[in-house]
C-alpha cells in the first residue's frame, strides 16, 4: 500500500474533477444500459423495503421530525420531504433486504462481494436532487453513474483492513457516492466539489457488528442523507479540506491505514466499473456471499431430482473471508438468515426458491428449517481459499441417505457479469418487489419503460409520480 508518497498526489482534486467534467456522451451504450438495470432494481427494492418493519419506522421518523412537504419523494411513502431525507428513507428502503446489487473486486486481495452495494447510497441522492433541480434523464443517470464509481473505485483503493477489521464499506465509501452524484447535480465547480467530498469523508460510518439488524440497511440510507447533506453545505459556503482521501489524517489513512494509489488515480471511468470487472445484482434478498452457493444447490437440485426428505448430510465449503460476513449459523429472525449460509441452504432444499416470501421470521421459526439446518456444515475450504478472495468460490457436497453423493463448485452466482440477468428478467425481479409492496402489475409496467427509456425524459416527474405511493 502507498501509504505516504500517495499524498503528493491531489487524489481529493482528481475525484472532484472527475464527477465536474465528465460529460453522458462518456458513458458508452454498455455502461449506460447497465446502469439502468441497477436503477430499476433500486427502484424495485425502495418499493419492497417500503413494507419492512424498517420502512414503518423510518416513516415514523420522518413523522417524528415534523418535516414540512419537500421537493423529493419517499419512494412508496406517500409524501415528499426534504431532499436529504428521501435519501435517507430510499437508502434504508433499497438495502432493507439485502437485495441490492454488489460491487465486485478486481485486486485478488479484495473480498468479492463486500467491497459495496453501490447503488443503495448512489440512487436515492441522486434521485433525490434530480427532483430538487429538476433534472432530465440524462442528467440524473450521469450523476447516478458519476457516484457509483467514485465509490466504487475508492472501495476498491483502500487497504483491506478496512472492512476486515469492521467498517461497513457501503456506510462509509457510499457517503463519497452519494456526495459526488448530488455535487454533480447541483452544478459545483471543482473546489466546491471538493468540499462536498470533504464534509462527506467526515461522516464517513457504519459497523459490521451491526449485520443481521436493521442497523444494516439504516448505513445505507445515513450514507446517502449524509452525502447529500455535505453537497448541501457546501452550497452555502461551509469550510472544508481539499483533500479528504488522501491526507495523513484522511480517510484512507484513518479508515483503512493506506490505500493503493495505483487502484483509483487515473482509473475513473477508465474503465468504468459497470463495464468492468462489473456490478452484480442479486436474485436473493441475502448476502452476496451466499449466492453462487445457492446458484450451484438450485442446480444441483433440479438436475439431479433431490428431495429435502432425502438429504442426510450437506458440506458447504468457502474461503475463510466468507464466514467473516455470513456469521449467523443458527439464525433467530430473517435478517440474521440473510448471513446465514445454513439457512440459504435448507430453505432452497426444502422449498426449491428463496425469494422475500421465503426470509421471513416465520420461515425462520419452522421445525423443518431447523432440522434442515443442523444437516449443513459451512467450513472453510482449502480449495476454495487457494482460489483467492476476489472470487466467491462455493464447494457443495451433498450426501443422500441411500449412499448417493453429490458435488458441485461455483465461483460466481446468478446475476454477476458472468452470469448476467437481462433487463427483462431485472425486470421480472422488479415486478415481484412492486407486487410483494402492493403496486399493481399495469403500474409496475409503466415503471419497467420509463427507465428502459430513462435518457429521453425531460424531467423526472413521471417516474417520481409513480414511485411515491403503490396504490
Amino acid at each position: 500500500m502507498n501509504q505516504n508518497k500517495a499524498v503528493d498526489i491531489e487524489l481529493t482534486k482528481y475525484v472532484a474533477e472527475f464527477v465536474v467534467e465528465t460529460a453522458f456522451a462518456d458513458l458508452s451504450t454498455e455502461v449506460i444500459e447497465l446502469g439502468k438495470k441497477s436503477i430499476l432494481d433500486g427502484f424495485g427494492l425502495a418499493l419492497s423495503g417500503s413494507v419492512a418493519k424498517s420502512g414503518e419506522l423510518v416513516r415514523q421518523h420522518l413523522g417524528d421530525l415534523g418535516l414540512a412537504d419537500g421537493a423529493a419523494t419517499v419512494i412508496g411513502g406517500g409524501r415528499k420531504v426534504a431532499p436529504r431525507f428521501a435519501a435517507f428513507a430510499n437508502g434504508v428502503g433499497i438495502h432493507a433486504d439485502d437485495y441490492d446489487d454488489t460491487q465486485l473486486a478486481v485486486a485478488k486481495d479484495r473480498v468479492y462481494g463486500l467491497l459495496t452495494h453501490p447503488t443503495a447510497p448512489a440512487l436515492p441522492a441522486a434521485f433525490a436532487i434530480g427532483e430538487l433541480v429538476r433534472s432530465s434523464g440524462k442528467d440524473f443517470m450521469l450523476a447516478y453513474h458519476l457516484g457509483v464509481e467514485v465509490e466504487c473505485k475508492i472501495a476498491e483503493a483502500i487497504a483491506p483492513r478496512h472492512y476486515q477489521t469492521g467498517f461497513h464499506a457501503t456506510a462509509t465509501c457510499g457517503t463519497f457516492a452519494a456526495a459526488a452524484a448530488s455535487a454533480r447535480l447541483m452544478g459545483f465547480d471543482v473546489a466546491t466539489t471538493q468540499r462536498a467530498l470533504s464534509i462527506a469523508g467526515s461522516q464517513s460510518a457504519g459497523l459490521r457488528e451491526n449485520f443481521g439488524t436493521m442497523t444494516k440497511p439504516f448505513h445505507a440510507g445515513r450514507s446517502s442523507e449524509s452525502g447529500v447533506a455535505a453537497a448541501q453545505f457546501a452550497s452555502y459556503g461551509w469550510t472544508a479540506t481539499p483533500r479528504i482521501l488522501e491526507a495523513p489524517r484522511g480517510f484512507f489513512a484513518a479508515a483503512g491505514g493506506g490505500y493503493d494509489q495505483s487502484a483509483i488515480f487515473d482509473k475513473l471511468g477508465a474503465p468504468w466499473t459497470f463495464a468492468n470487472p462489473g456490478i452484480s445484482i442479486k436474485p436473493h434478498p441475502s448476502g452476496s456471499l451466499t449466492h453462487p452457493g445457492m446458484t450451484e444447490m438450485l442446480r444441483l437440485i433440479k438436475e439431479h431430482g433431490i428431495r429435502a426428505e432425502d438429504v442426510k448430510h450437506v458440506r458447504v465449503g468457502t474461503n475463510s473471508n466468507m464466514p467473516n460476513a455470513l456469521i449467523h449459523h443458527r439464525p433467530k429472525d430473517e435478517l440474521q438468515a440473510k448471513f446465514s449460509m445454513e439457512f440459504c441452504m435448507a430453505i432452497l432444499l426444502l422449498e426449491g426458491r428463496a425469494g422475500l416470501n421465503e426470509f421471513t421470521d416465520a420461515a425462520v421459526e419452522r421445525e423443518d428449517v431447523k432440522a434442515m439446518i443442523e444437516k449443513v456444515d459451512f467450513v472453510i475450504d482449502d480449495e476454495a481459499e487457494a482460489a483467492g478472495y476476489h472470487l466467491m468460490t462455493t464447494l457443495i457436497d451433498i450426501e443422500l441417505k441411500d449412499g448417493r453423493k453429490i458435488s458441485g463448485r461455483a465461483d460466481f452466482g446468478k446475476g454477476s457479469p458472468a452470469f448476467p440477468m437481462s433487463y427483462d428478467e431485472v425486470a421480472g425481479k422488479f415486478r415481484e418487489n412492486a407486487e410483494f409492496a402492493g403496486m399493481s402489475r399495469s403500474k409496475a409496467d409503466e415503471i419497467v419503460e420509463l427507465v428502459r427509456g430513462l435518457e429521453n425524459l425531460r424531467t423526472l416527474d413521471d417516474l417520481s409520480a409513480r414511485l411515491i405511493s403503490v396504490a
